[in-house]
Order: C-alpha cells, then structure tokens, then sequence
C-alpha cells in the first residue's frame, strides 16, 4: 500500500491566539511526496515516490485518525477533543478540521498541532494528528520572599502543581509578582523566572521564581511647573492617593503607585475645570530620582483661562417654567464655570436623592425625557449654555413583578411597593420602594434590583425588582454559671411568621413564615429568678392600610438571694405581671415617613418581704397602667443594619392618670405602700440620628436625645419607677421596673445616674462607621465614636453644659440567626466620684445597635 502524508494548511491566522508556546505554522497543502515527516514549508516530502491521488477543497469521507507525539495523554482522548468521528464527511481543507484543531488548542494542552492526511482510498482521507504536549508545572519555588508571603503569591498568581507552562504563564506570573511588590511602593522591584525539565517526572518541569524587592520608593517632593492660579497646597490635596513624605502622617504613605497616580493626574484636571479653567491640561511628567533612593514627581500643567457662566437659556420646556428649572440649576450668570457642577445639576449626581433637572422630571413621568447642557457661544471668558429639554410623553407603569421572594409571601413585598400599574413612572419612588423592601428585614437590601424595562412604542414601562431572601428569625440560648446558680436562657424570634397557617400542618418548613408577622418568645432562669415573655406584632391588620397590632405579655418572679450563706428564699420574693396592647399607623402628613403609635400598657409588682431601693416598704403591691404615643419619622436606609443616609426621629410620651388629684387624699397621712399602690408621672423623651454618607461607604452617624420624667402632684415624690440609667453598653438585662437604660460607652452600667435613676437626662454622640462586608450571612462594620452625656435627679440639677464625656472605638457583627453583636473599647474622660477620670472601659452588646 502506498503510503503518503499532505499537510493541511488550515487558516493559520485563526489560531494564533490559541498558541501557548509557538505559532501555528503556515504551511500550504501541496501534492509534492515525502519521506519523513518534517514539515517544509509549501512542500511535501514523500516517503515513496510515488503521487499521492488528493485534490484540495475536495470533500472526503474519515476514514480514521491517528494522534502521535502524546506523552501523558491518551490517543482515545485526543480523538474526542477533536469532535471528528470516523464516517463523517469533511472537507480538506474545511471548516470542520479548522474547528478540530481549535478545540484542541482551546484545551490549554498543547504547544503545536499539526495536521497529515496519512493515507487516500478513493474518497476516503485518513487523518494522522502530531502533537506536542505542554509540560505540566511539577514544583515551584519563589526566593526572596517569606514562606507565609510566598503561599499568597502562589495563590494570587494562580500557580499550582499540574498548571500547563505556556509563554503566557511565565510573562504574566512575571509581571503580577512585579507590580504587587511596585504597588506596595517596591518601584525597583525585579523579578526572575526559570524553568527547567523535570527529570523525575514525564513532560514536567520546575520553575524557580526570585524576587529582589529592593526598597521602598518614596516620594520626596511633588513639583507643579506652570501653575499660577492654583497654590501647590491646592494642588496635592486633590491628589488623594499621591503624597509627598512627610514626618507623622501616618494615615497616609507617600508610595509611588503608577494606577493610583495616573488617576491623581486625573484629579488635577478636575480641580482646575471645577475652579473655572476648562481647557487646563497637564503637557507632561517626569519622575527624577534623589540621591537618598526618593524620587520626585514634576507636573508640568497647562492652566489656559478661567472662565465664567455666560447667557443660560432653557429650550423646549413646557413643564416647567424658567423659573422652576433656574431654581433647580442654582447657576447664575457671572458664577465661575465648573463644568461637572453644570453636569451634575442637569443630569444628576448618582446618589438616590440627587437633585437635578432630569431626576425632576424622571420623578413626574417623563422616563424617555432627555435633558443636555450644551455650550453654545464663547465670549471672551464667558460661556453661554443651553439647556435643551426634549419632554417627550409621560409614562405610565404598565407592569411590576418581583422575583426571588422564596419564602415571603408575595403580598408581603406588594404592599411595600411604591411603584404601581396604572402610576407615572418615578425614579424617586423606585428608590423609595428599594428602601422600604430593606427595611422588611427579610431580604438582602444590598441586592435589590429594580429592572426597568421601557417600551417607547406605547409609551409604558415595566418594572422588575429581583430580590434576595435572607434570614429572618433569631435563636437566642445560652447557659452559665453565677451567683451560685445556673442561668439559661432561651429566646426564639419569628420576624417572617405567618399566624393564618399556624394550624396547616403543609406550612411548617420547619415552621409556619412568610407573612412579615413578628412571633417572639423568651425564658431565662435560675435558682432565684424566672422571666418569661410573649409578643406578637401584626404589621398589616386587615391586609390593606399599613397599621399595625402589637400584643406583649411577660411575668417575672425573683427570689431573695443570700451571697453570704447561698441560700435562696421564696419567701422574700417580687413578682411582676405585664401585658401591652397597642396599634401603630404610617402617616401620610407630613409624608409617609412618619407613623404614630399608641398602646395601653399595666404591670403589676407584687412585694413580698422583699426590700429593693426603687421601693419603701417590703411588702405589698403597686399597680402601672399607663398610655404610651410615639410619633416618629424613619428616611434611613436602604439597608436597616448600616443605613447609609437619611435619618430616625421619635418623641415618646408615657402618661398614668393623676390619681392623686382625683381621690382626694391626705398624701402626706398615707404610708408608702398607700401611696404608690397606683403610680403615677408622666415621662417624655426625644431621640433623633442623622445618617451622612461622607465617602462612598464611609458614613457619620450623629445622635442627640434627651428625657425627662415628671409627677402631677408635689406632695408625692418622683415615681420610683420609669427612671433614667445612663452609663455602659445600654443593654437592658431582666428588669421590668419601666426603666429607660440609656448607654455611654467608657463608664460602668448605670454609673452615671444615681442610684434610684435620673428623672432626667441629655446626650449627644458622633459615630464613624465603615463597613467591612454587607453579604446576607454576616454584615460588618467598624466603627469609631464620641459620646457625651449626664443624668440629673430634678430641673433644680440640670446642667445640660456638664456633660460626662468619651472616646472609643468598636466592631458590630450582625448574623440573622443570633441579631447583632458587637464589642467597644471606649476612654471615659471624667470622674463618677474623686478626681480620676473613669478610663478604659470594655462593653459587649448582643442584640442592640446604638
């Protein structure tokens, strides 16, 4: 048989960018014979002389394929990477070899494949595939550098035993290596790279990685040539990331990173177009070195001239006057021009309450409006500008969906949405139900996306909002050991429960959720107290207006615990009995963010021998019915956890009846237990948080409250209950003596107020908070604080200037599961009692944000 080999040229330049170590060669199909298989260019040696009977773009039936060159590879393997199978019919050369050979280079396996027609009987073509495989990485070292730092490169760089080498690996682990080492101020950093076989093993090699870091680079000294209308300070404040060395800044080095210093450049151009000079431009920069291994950097800046806010006109608004739209601009003639303040004001910021002349139409309807600034005529150093506005339709929404609620209920997310069919379109009502969805608490507010899907034809839109379930309920259990007893505690809260399916056996998965209903349970005992308590918060009543029904029941028993003998007696106990019952209302006036709640409240506290500081007498009862009213306004948000902007603001009121002026009694002739037998005061608090995003996450928190507990009747003394505890973590523990447990980080719990509680206090705190991650299984955040506050026994005490004050800083931790947990180190800077300041102080929060 005779026995010929014709390579296939198969469009070359296809495959050059699958070629790891070589080019695919170019190589022409010709019927010259040949004797080895060596590839000529446009020629064929035979290994007989005789013809070969192929005619080019002729097709062929497979007759079969042989792959030669493997090493580690099976030939069966090969021959299914190519997708050819025996039989088939193929065009030589055609679009189904070419397809072939890059499957194979698409493997990442192989340096060169060259194709041979091996044999040609009639119209059949067999197909003989030389290959040479890549060699597999058997060992890597890297010199140079620590042994924990090198298994971070090894990862960062993707290096692992088995990788195939390819001329790509080799440069890019390079140049990684290289500009990891340059971004961390190494600007003289070199990197080597050698490989060799590995004899050990077949096809393998070894690869040794030295790195020489070298130095770090300072920069010495920042020098701006050209520049007249900007000062040097100016200058280098813009350019946040490039410093100069400098003695005791620590917040900031003075690396030389080329990204960060690129994007500095940037910024120095904005600087100029912000202060009017539009045509500023940087021509050119150097580095030069110092003799001390610093460098400087020389800015060579074209400033241009500054120019001014000529003529500004408005064209083809209709909606809105001239007036409307200049009060929305806040740009006058003469104001010096800043371009991206123009672009701002008209197009928008990119933060949720932009203000701007397209969010003000975009918010009345007109999605498909468009509004440019566009520079018409300049005049010296004056610009004039046109508004040009193409209004265009309003637009109504069509249809809206939600997606991704798996175990909330649909018309739990439906009534929350702003955006409904039938509405105009608007973008802040869009922003507003993003909001309103986070603050459910059963979804990633991080995540919520809303879809918007124009349809210009019928002038409609749709809108899809993807959401993303997340934990609702919290387990609380713990145990200890205290006091001489065990303490446990067990606590169970359902913030996504459904009441309605509490009896369907099919709706326990494991239990009965999806309706946005908050079930809470919790039990705590030991040897000398129980507590226990129930509440159920329906957000919804009736399933059509956002009103709300709030019910609570607890109890409380606590023994006379002895720390000398151990002994408990049940004997000397207090036994207190409370339940609430109360409905809440969302607002429409003065908007929607405000909401009024009212309850009933009454506990009753049950002595028994048994003596406690807030009480004069040991024995007997005292009865605490009361009306509570919050009024509130909540904008913060979108995500309840770390809200970013927006603000809370609540005023509290708590009122018993005056019983004293209703029964007509000689207070002063009654004993205690008489008189307290009914409490009665009236206690009014004010809390309110403003959240300001300062940079991208970066966001200030500031606080200020303030309370105060009053009596109707003069005869009578303040209410041993309802008092004001100020100092320490805030947390509340298992009193249910009405208390208002206020924190103040860097002093002991309590502290600062006396020791039956102030009747009234003040505080005012300032929080930075960054958040480490948002992701729906932990949410983390640090946070640095000052805070400053006091309690006061009486109006004749008051001194709101004279003010217990701290520092600190701390970590919050919020997993669904267990509620949030958090940890302070703060720096009490006053005295409680002597001249010492308080100092340092730890605190630990579970299940509490301040």
């Amino acid at each position: 048989m005779n026995k010929f080999k014709i390579a296939l040229l198969l469009l070359a330049v296809t495959f050059t960018t699958f070629v790891q170590a070589q080019e695919i060669k170019n190589d022409t199909l010709k019927e010259t014979p040949v004797e080895t298989k060596t590839l000529v260019k446009d020629t064929l040696s035979p290994k007989t002389n005789e013809p070969i009977n192929f005619i080019a773009d002729n097709k062929y039936e497979l007759g079969g394929i042989t792959v030669i060159g493997l090493q580690k590879f099976e030939e069966q393997t090969v021959k299914v990477f190519t997708g050819l199978k025996v039989g088939m019919e193929l065009k030589i050369p055609g679009d189904k070899l070419t397809s072939a050979i890059k499957k194979l280079y698409e493997t990442n396996q192989f340096s060169r494949i060259d194709v041979y027609i091996s044999k040609i009987d009639g119209n059949t073509a067999y197909l003989e595939f030389d290959v040479a495989e890549l060699p597999q990485l058997s060992q890597i070292t890297i010199q140079g550098v620590k042994s924990s730092k090198e298994k971070e490169l090894k990862k960062d760089a993707e290096l692992r035993i088995g990788t195939m080498v390819t001329d790509n690996l080799i440069v890019t682990t390079k140049n990684y290596i290289k500009k990891t080492y340059q971004d961390k101020g190494y600007l003289g950093a070199k990197v080597t790279l050698d490989t060799k076989p590995d004899t050990a093993n077949v096809n393998s090699v070894k690869m040794l990685i030295h790195v020489d870091k070298g130095e770090k680079i300072k920069i010495k000294k920042i020098n701006f040539i050209g520049t007249e209308a900007l000062t040097d300070k100016t200058l280098k404040s813009s350019m946040k990331n490039t410093k100069e060395k400098v003695f005791g800044r620590l917040w900031k080095g003075s690396k030389y990173i080329e990204d960060d210093y690129q994007e500095d450049l940037e910024s120095l151009v904005t600087t100029y177009s912000e202060k009017g000079y539009r045509d500023a431009r940087i021509l050119d920069e150097t580095i030069t070195w110092n003799e001390d291994n610093t460098i400087n950097l020389n800015i060579n800046i074209e400033e241009g001239n500054k120019y001014y806010f000529g003529d500004i006109k408005f064209l083809g608004n209709s909606k809105y006057s001239d007036q409307q739209l200049q009060g929305m601009l806040r740009i006058q003639k003469g104001d010096t021009y800043n371009g991206i303040v123009l672009k701002e004001r008209v197009t928008g910021d990119g933060t949720p309450d932009s203000q701007d002349i397209s969010t003000l139409y975009q918010d009345n309807g007109y999605l498909f409006s468009r509004v440019v600034p566009v520079e018409t005529r300049i005049s010296n150093d004056s610009i004039d500008v046109e508004i040009r506005i193409y209004e265009d339709e309003p637009t109504k929404i069509n249809k809206v969906t939600i997606n991704g609620n798996d175990r909330t209920n649909d018309h739990v997310v439906y009534r929350e949405i702003r955006t409904r069919p039938g509405y105009l379109y608007s973008k802040s009502q869009i922003i507003r139900t993003i909001r309103e969805i986070g603050q459910l608490g059963f979804f990633d507010a991080e995540t919520i996306t809303p879809d918007i899907k124009p349809n210009y034809g019928d002038k409609t839109v749709d809108i899809d909002y993807t959401i993303a379930e997340k934990g609702a309920s919290q387990i609380e259990l713990q145990g200890g050991y205290g006091g001489g007893s065990f303490i446990g505690t067990v606590g169970l809260s359902f913030n996504n429960f459904s009441i309605r399916n509490i009896f369907n056996g099919e709706a326990y998965k494991p239990l009965p959720m999806g309706d946005g209903q908050t079930l809470s349970l919790r039990l705590q005992k030991s040897r000398y107290y129980t507590t226990g308590s129930f509440s159920f918060v329906e957000p919804w009543l009736g399933g059509k207006k956002p009103q709300s029904l709030s019910l609570s029941m607890y109890y409380s028993a606590q023994y006379r615990y002895s720390y000398i003998t151990n002994d408990v007696s049940k004997d000397e106990r207090l036994n207190i009995i409370g339940a609430s019952v109360g409905i809440g209302r969302r607002l429409t006036w003065p908007d929607d963010n405000f909401s009024l709640s009212q309850s009933i409240s009454y506990q009753l506290y049950d002595l028994k021998n048994y003596p406690i500081s807030t009480f004069t007498f040991e024995t007997g009862q005292s009865n605490n019915l009361a009306y509570n009213i919050t009024f509130s306004r909540n904008s913060s948000g979108p995500n309840p956890i770390f809200p970013k902007s927006g603000s809370e603001f609540a005023i509290i009121g708590k009122f018993t009846l005056p019983w004293s002026l209703m029964n007509n009694k000689d207070y002063s002739t009654l004993s205690d237990e008489e008189k307290y037998k009914w409490l009665e005061y009236y206690k009014a608090s004010f809390t309110g948080k403003w959240y300001t995003s300062i940079y991208k996450d970066l966001v200030l928190m500031t606080n200020a409250e303030f309370g105060f507990l009053g009596r109707y009747n003069t005869e009578l003394e303040y209410s041993p209950f309802e008092r004001f505890f100020v100092g320490g973590d805030g947390m509340a523990s298992y009193q249910l003596d009405g208390r208002t447990t206020v924190a103040l980080r860097g002093y002991e719990n309590g502290q600062i107020s006396s020791v039956l509680g102030g009747t009234i206090y003040n505080k005012f705190q300032m929080e930075l908070r960054y958040p480490i991650t948002l992701k729906p299984s932990a949410s983390i955040y640090v946070l640095g604080f000052l805070e400053a506050g006091n309690a006061y026994d009486g109006f004749e005490e008051l001194n709101p200037f004279n003010l217990k004050r701290s520092a600190g800083m701390g970590l919050r931790v919020f997993m669904p599961a267990f509620g949030l947990l958090g940890i302070d180190f703060a720096y009490g800077f006053d005295p409680i009692t002597g001249t010492q300041p308080s100092g340092w102080q730890t605190h630990f929060v579970i299940g509490q944000q301040f």
